[in-house]
C-alpha cells in the first residue's frame, strides 16, 4: 500500500503498519491479506517519522492490525517519542494482542503518556462480537486487552461500528460499558464505510443510518447522562435527531471526504462529516437544512 505524505494541514496523518489482520470483520473497509509487507513498511515508517514536521499534533498508527508487528511496534512508538516529543499517538487496534499484559506495559512505557488506543467493540454479547469480528475468541481477547490498557494507564477510545447485527443491542452495549468498562475515556458510535467487506457482506450487515436512530439516541443518552465523552462518527447531520447533533463529529479523513450534490445548499454543510468518497452509495434519506429549519 502506497502511503500518503505526512501533511501538517491534514486531519489524517497515519503510519500504515501492515495489511495483515488476526480478525476478519464483516464490515472491514480494507480487507486484510497475507502480503509479506511488514519489513518494507517498517523501514518506510521509520523514514516518515524522521521526516515528519515537529509541529504535528497527532499521528495515527493503523493497519490491518498494527500489533502484529510485535516488538517492532514498540520501536516505532519510541522513535515517534524521540523525534516528535509533542505529538500525540493514536493506535488503532482490534485489541486482541493487548491481552498480553507485558506487551501493553511496553507500549505504555514507549508512549510515555502521549498515546491512546482506539479499540473496536462490536457487542456486549460474546457470540455477536466474535461473529462480527470473524474470529472465535476475539471477544475474550479484546475485553482482557481493554482491562490491560486501563491497568497500564493508556487512555481508550471505544469504537462501536453500527451494523444490522448489533444495532438492536446499542442500549445494552452502552449499559455494559457503564457497568464493566467505566474507565474508557471516549465512546464513538460509527457509521459504516460502504466498501470492502461491507459491500461483500451487505445482505448480512448493512443497515441505513436512518433506520437505527431511535436505538442510537437511547444509547448515546444513557452514556451522556453518566458524563461519558460520546461521539458519533461518519453519519451526516441530516440523518440524526437534533439532540444528537452536538455529538456528531467531522470524522472522515480529508483525503476521502465527500459531499453529495444535494448538500451544496445545506446551511450545516461546514459542520457535517459528509460521506466517504470510497462508499458505494450515499445514505438514504439525506436532505439539506435550510436556515429556518435550524433556528
Amino acid at each position: 500500500m502506497r502511503q500518503r505524505p505526512i501533511d501538517i494541514n491534514s486531519n489524517d496523518n497515519t503510519l500504515f503498519i501492515t495489511s495483515r489482520c488476526n480478525n476478519r470483520c464483516l464490515m472491514c473497509c480494507q480487507p486484510p491479506n497475507n502480503d509479506d509487507d511488514m519489513d518494507e513498511l517498517f523501514e518506510e515508517n521509520l523514514r516518515r517519522i524522521h521526516s515528519a514536521p515537529q509541529s504535528l499534533d497527532l499521528i495515527g498508527i493503523t493497519g490491518g492490525e498494527p500489533t502484529l508487528l510485535g516488538d517492532r511496534l514498540i520501536v516505532l512508538i519510541q522513535e515517534i517519542r524521540k523525534c516528535l516529543p509533542n505529538t500525540e499517538i493514536q493506535l488503532l487496534s482490534n485489541g486482541r494482542r493487548f491481552a498480553n499484559y507485558e506487551y501493553v506495559k511496553k507500549i505504555a512505557e514507549a508512549g510515555d503518556g502521549m498515546l491512546y488506543a482506539g479499540v473496536e467493540l462490536h457487542s456486549d454479547y460474546y457470540k455477536d462480537h466474535d461473529m462480527i469480528a470473524g474470529a472465535k475468541g476475539a471477544y475474550r481477547d479484546t475485553l482482557l486487552g481493554l482491562y490491560n490498557l486501563a491497568l497500564c494507564g493508556i487512555s481508550i477510545e471505544l469504537r462501536i461500528i453500527l451494523c444490522a447485527l448489533n444495532y438492536r443491542r446499542l442500549y445494552n452495549i452502552s449499559l455494559f460499558i457503564h457497568r464493566n468498562l467505566p474507565f474508557v475515556e471516549w465512546v464513538a458510535f460509527m457509521g459504516m464505510e460502504q466498501t470492502g467487506y461491507a459491500v461483500k457482506n451487505a445482505k448480512k450487515i448493512w443497515i441505513e443510518p436512518i433506520d437505527y436512530q431511535e436505538e442510537l439516541l437511547d444509547a448515546v443518552k444513557l452514556l451522556a447522562d453518566w458524563n461519558y465523552h460520546v461521539s458519533i462518527f461518519n453519519i451526516p447531520l441530516c440523518l440524526l435527531p437534533t439532540y444528537l447533533h452536538d455529538y456528531a463529529r467531522k470524522s472522515i479523513s480529508d483525503w476521502k471526504n465527500h459531499y453529495a450534490p444535494i448538500c451544496d445548499s445545506c446551511v450545516l454543510k461546514m459542520d457535517c462529516c459528509g460521506f466517504f468518497s470510497t462508499s458505494k452509495n450515499y445514505f438514504q434519506g439525506i436532505r439539506p437544512f435550510c436556515q429556518n429549519t435550524v433556528e
